[in-house]
């Protein structure tokens, strides 16, 4: 029962016979360089279509939250080195400037996962680009995003536009203008973040020196629709950028969702593993967040804020108890003592 050549030879003989002629004539082994696509008999198995899908997305870190994003991993080159560098020349790491707190004060900053800091975190996304830029594999681009092609203002282009790499500092203002300008806030930014390193990925390419404004904008303009509940129109957009068009807008975020495969999701374990590599990477880098001294009236609204959340929880563990308990058809519950050995 079962054999895989019972179904191949007549009822009267023995399947032990003719095996061999069964396996070599009637069931012949079909390969896919056999058959042809018009023929369509060959169906390939839904496991070898979904593993190779599944570990490309494990690798890509925009779309799974273990695989670690692009930027730290740029960015460590330069902490090596700067960490070795200091360590050669024997240089001290200064006059400690980071806040510890002690016993009779706690220091604490304003940004959390849910309420980033926009100041700190548009610095942080900013400082990402500057070593996606710096330390980039190649000058791969497209033609969409090349500035010279698609000039966001009526100022000449250098001719040196491709090879001189922007500064940390004029990655930012480029940056808190349109999010100062547009009211965006510092989530964001975050998702910009995560839509620049999926286009990367997703359409293998760099950013670059020629292309760098284009795909931030793309991304910037992305993100505030996708995030924000009152997003910014591309109209909006072209008046904080005089010289750009509608149509041109149009078509780079066009070009954008297409090369993005039109997957704009943002998991919850994505956005926190984006904000806690942002963290990171401002540590490394010596561009800690705002510290401030615990004041009484803060203390106060964390701890109403965690007697909520406590309470919260136990109403959820004892409804999930209720349910435990009717489908058992127990009575009560009795808890055992602890015994202490």
């Amino acid at each position: 029962m079962g054999g895989s050549v019972s179904c191949c030879i007549s009822p009267g003989e023995s399947p032990k016979i003719h095996r061999r002629e069964v396996e070599l004539e009637e069931c012949p082994i079909t390969t896919t360089e056999d058959v042809s696509e018009d023929t369509g008999t060959y169906l390939q198995h839904i496991s070898d279509r979904e593993l190779p899908d599944e570990l490309a997305q494990e690798s890509n870190p925009s779309d799974h939250p273990r695989a670690s994003t692009l930027f730290l991993n740029k960015s460590q080159t330069d902490v090596r080195e700067k960490r070795k560098s200091n360590y050669l020349n024997h240089m001290s790491p200064g006059q400690l400037t980071k806040k510890y707190s002690s016993c009779s004060t706690i220091f604490i900053d304003d940004s959390t996962v849910s309420q980033p800091n926009l100041k700190s975190t548009i610095k942080c996304v900013a400082l990402a680009m500057y070593y996606h830029i710096k330390n980039r594999d190649s000058n791969r681009t497209l033609d969409i995003f090349d500035e010279k092609k698609h000039p966001l203002t009526r100022d000449k282009v250098p001719d040196d536009y491709s090879v001189v790499d922007p500064e940390h500092k004029l990655i930012y203002r480029f940056i808190r203008t349109l999010f100062s300008s547009a009211q965006l806030t510092a989530e964001c930014a975050i998702v910009t973040l995560v839509y620049l390193e999926r286009l990367l990925t997703y359409a293998e390419m760099d950013i670059c020196p020629c292309n760098w404004k284009r795909i931030v904008l793309g991304a910037i303009l992305l993100a505030s629709k996708v995030w924000d509940d009152q997003a910014v129109w591309n109209v909006d957009y072209c008046q904080i950028l005089k010289d750009i068009t509608v149509e041109d807008m149009n078509e780079m975020e066009r070009h954008f969702l297409e090369l993005l495969q039109f997957n704009i999701n943002v998991p919850a374990s994505v956005y926190a593993k984006y904000y806690f590599d942002l963290r990171s990477l401002a540590d490394e880098n010596n561009l800690s967040f705002p510290l401030e001294a615990l004041s009484n009236q803060r203390a106060q609204k964390l701890e109403a804020i965690s007697r909520l959340c406590e309470d919260r929880y136990k109403d959820l563990s004892k409804s999930s108890m209720r349910r435990s308990v009717s489908v058992d058809n127990m009575v009560g519950i009795k808890s055992s003592h602890a015994v202490l050995s």
